[in-house]
């Protein structure tokens, strides 16, 4: 008995080397993985303005295979959805164009066509609004400063600092503030309130600026620029470790304390916004954008996505790998795809980047499609929808 077993077994491998791969059947690779696309506010193609703009996405997305929508609706504080929490002069601007909320619309047209429709909105960043709701409510304490006690953003003349090292140059509100993590908090799970036909959330700019050179480490920190020193966010650090981080000796316990302090602030956010919008529509997936760099991403942008990834807290991370140095997107993506993470890391491409170098672009998506992580992510529509090639091109390597 246990031979016939052994003999069966060997049999039923054998059979399944020899089945044709999908591919040599249907004439396509249905192994590809999720195909999304980011739409923007500032999109030309004005996707929140019209059913008919609306309806030429849809449209290009089944053309293509695309199966993800990231669709912005928050930038800056302002609202691009029908908000009671912060400006909504943009949304009002919508509804005179539009005649009515076409994200209604546009998320019945993506449910019809089994399209997911994931609500994007950044966090951190409110970019150059000097006049944000935010700021109205809590003043400049809202914001992350450097160690110089100076904004990401340049104000007026550069001054010596500026010389050496590249800003943002837009504003980022400060993760340490527990009334800026309740404020974001409340925009998330508004939107899944008055929203529930979206699959999902998508976190960007939850991190911390970057400088160019970047700092790796706040024990770095004479000879760079790292952010986070926000009267709040310093106090309760004192509170907690009784380290003053504007004055710490040259231990490295010390400064790695100041390090982990700051990326617990961020992983709180992300958990406080997480919990938020899981208790308002438990199934919506949460995905959160990353530098692509390990390195950069634990030290400089203090994400410790791994830690969000195994705590449940979202579902997946996007790494724009946005380059137009395929070699180095190469071994970016390579890096990042832990074995212990497989299918929870999706790769962004820079389209705009290349834009104008079609066969750049698409060896970076032929080789991501091969490589396999959980999907790809074109930032961003323009480019798509500008390109009857390109549209081609993912047809018939991405669309199942």
């Amino acid at each position: 008995m246990k031979k016939k077993l052994v003999i069966l077994t060997a049999l039923i491998v054998a059979a399944g080397l020899f089945i044709p791969h999908a591919t040599d059947i249907l004439g396509k690779d249905t192994s590809a993985p999720r195909l999304g696309v980011w739409v923007t506010v500032f999109t030309p193609e004005k996707v929140l303005y019209s059913k008919a703009n609306a309806d030429r996405l849809i449209d290009t997305c089944k053309k293509t295979g695309i199966t993800d929508i990231y669709l912005q609706v928050y930038r800056s504080d302002k609202a691009y959805y029908d908000s009671d929490l912060t400006d909504r002069s943009a949304y009002e601007d919508i509804l005179s164009e539009a005649g009515e909320d076409p994200i209604n619309h546009l998320l019945r047209k993506a449910k019809a066509n089994n399209i997911k429709v994931h609500a994007w909105i950044n966090v951190l960043s409110i970019a150059q609004n000097t006049g944000a709701n935010v700021l109205s409510k809590m003043g400049d304490a809202a914001l992350t400063l450097d160690q110089y006690g100076r904004t990401s953003m340049q104000k007026g003349n550069k001054d010596a600092l500026d010389k050496y090292f590249i800003r943002e140059n837009q504003l980022f509100l400060e993760p340490g503030s527990p009334a800026v993590r309740e404020y974001l908090a409340g925009i998330a799970g508004e939107i899944a309130r008055k929203y529930p036909g979206f699959s999902g959330m998508h976190l960007d700019y939850i991190r911390y600026p970057a400088v160019v050179p970047f700092t790796p480490g706040s024990r770095f920190s004479s000879h760079g620029i790292t952010y986070g020193y926000n009267d709040i966010n310093l106090e309760a650090f004192k509170n907690s470790s009784g380290l003053d981080a504007r004055k710490m000796d040259g231990a490295r316990e010390s400064f790695r304390a100041w390090d982990d302090w700051r990326r617990d602030r961020v992983t709180l956010l992300v958990k406080e916004v997480s919990g938020c919008v899981r208790a308002a529509a438990p199934g919506w997936k949460i995905s959160c954008t990353i530098v692509p760099s390990i390195e950069r991403t634990y030290l400089v942008t203090l994400q410790d996505w791994t830690k969000w990834l195994g705590e449940g807290y979202v579902d997946y991370v996007v790494a724009m790998n946005y380059t137009d140095d395929t070699k180095l997107m190469k071994m970016n993506s390579r890096s990042i795809l832990m074995p212990a993470e497989t299918g929870k890391v999706y790769i962004g491409v820079g389209a705009y980047l290349i834009k104008d170098r079609p066969e750049t672009l698409k060896e970076q998506l032929e080789y991501l499609r091969k490589l396999s992580p959980g999907g790809v992510v074109i930032f961003s529509y323009d480019e798509v929808a500008a390109s009857p090639d390109l549209q081609k091109f993912l047809a018939n390597r991405f669309r199942s």
